[in-house]
């Protein structure tokens, strides 16, 4: 899996503020295709194309939008992996606003499955080699509205992966781990697929202060490598015991791809790249491919924030050249 790239979030999250997606912004995607990097993310919300929980009857001019995004990615050499991050009846955030249960409903595991049956249909003329389906981001059984066990979400990503292949069987599919991504899949080892985890470990590191996780208590300043909180040491031998469960999964014969990681930006940028290059070696070590959360934000590579970081300007956006060298440096294309 020696794709390297970035999560874009033009179509990330519908809110009554941004009901259309954004444009894909062409500046950002001729950067990253002239750095070397193939491999761009787009993680969708079903909302920007229904109405009301009717997940059979898109609207073709939003539609028209993802065409826009693969086209514009595919153009420059770079591969597209279309992933829902807001699936009908499920997302990580804020399960409890979806009217049915994808893991339990048949309402959102027939319109789950009829989107991505859309999809293949849509793009059965653009080969793996440029377009891959991430199926659902992060699942996991964490709201009492949404329960979710293993084996609900293995059936329905049996069902979703036989529909995909009987109209495409070349199809690349992606399914992301357990747990929020983090917890590696063995039962579904079989499966064919790529299996995509995550970058977030240490949370006290990568999230510390994220506004939406919750104070969980006062926060406690981590030192990485070091003390992320009380008697919490993390470092990158602790990095690659959490990582062992994929390495093992990978023994079977499955790709593994990082399809997020990243450190959210309120922490110093020199505790940040301290961390990154652990989890980046580790990556390396394993030739695993990763996409960074995000390209421009709070988790990115543009304009992130940390403090003291020293930025290098490229058509007006400003980069953070030393978390870009260390992306590039731990790429592999052997």
């Amino acid at each position: 899996m020696n794709k390297y790239g970035f999560n874009f979030l033009w179509m990330f999250s519908r809110s009554p503020h941004k009901p259309l997606p954004e444009e894909p912004c062409l500046d950002e995607l001729d950067f990253i295709a002239s750095e070397g990097f193939n491999f761009v993310r787009i993680p969708m919300d079903y909302r920007y194309w229904t109405d009301n929980f009717d997940y059979k009857h898109p609207d073709g001019k939003i539609l028209a939008y993802i065409d826009r995004y693969v086209e514009a990615i595919n153009s420059r050499g770079l591969h597209c992996c279309i992933n829902l991050h807001r699936a009908p009846g499920y997302c990580i955030n804020s399960p409890q606003t979806e009217r049915h249960n994808l893991w339990r409903d048949s309402e959102a595991q027939e319109g789950f499955i009829y989107l991505w049956q859309m999809f293949t249909e849509r793009y059965k003329s653009i080969g793996s080699d440029k377009l891959s389906f991430d199926l659902v981001n992060e699942p996991a059984d964490r709201s009492p509205s949404h329960p979710c066990t293993r084996d609900d979400h293995e059936k329905i990503i049996r069902r979703t992966i036989a529909a995909i292949r009987n109209l495409d069987p070349s199809r690349e599919i992606v399914i992301d781990g357990f747990d929020g991504g983090g917890s590696a899949l063995p039962e579904l080892a079989d499966a064919d697929v790529i299996h995509s985890g995550r970058g977030y470990e240490p949370f006290q590191v990568t999230h510390f202060k994220a506004e939406w996780v919750g104070h969980r208590g006062e926060w406690v300043m981590p030192e990485y490598p070091g003390e992320v909180s009380p008697g919490n040491i993390k470092n990158i031998d602790t990095l690659r015991e959490y990582y062992k469960p994929w390495m093992e999964l990978e023994k079977q014969g499955v790709k593994v791809h990082i399809g997020e990681f990243g450190c959210y930006n309120k922490l110093s940028n020199d505790l940040a790249l301290r961390w990154f290059k652990d989890i980046l070696t580790i990556y390396r070590e394993n030739n695993w491919g990763y996409s960074l959360w995000n390209f421009k934000g709070a988790f990115g590579v543009a304009e992130h924030g940390r403090p003291d970081t020293v930025y290098e300007d490229y058509r007006g956006i400003k980069i953070d050249r030393a978390l870009l060298d260390l992306l590039k440096e731990n790429m592999r294309f052997d």
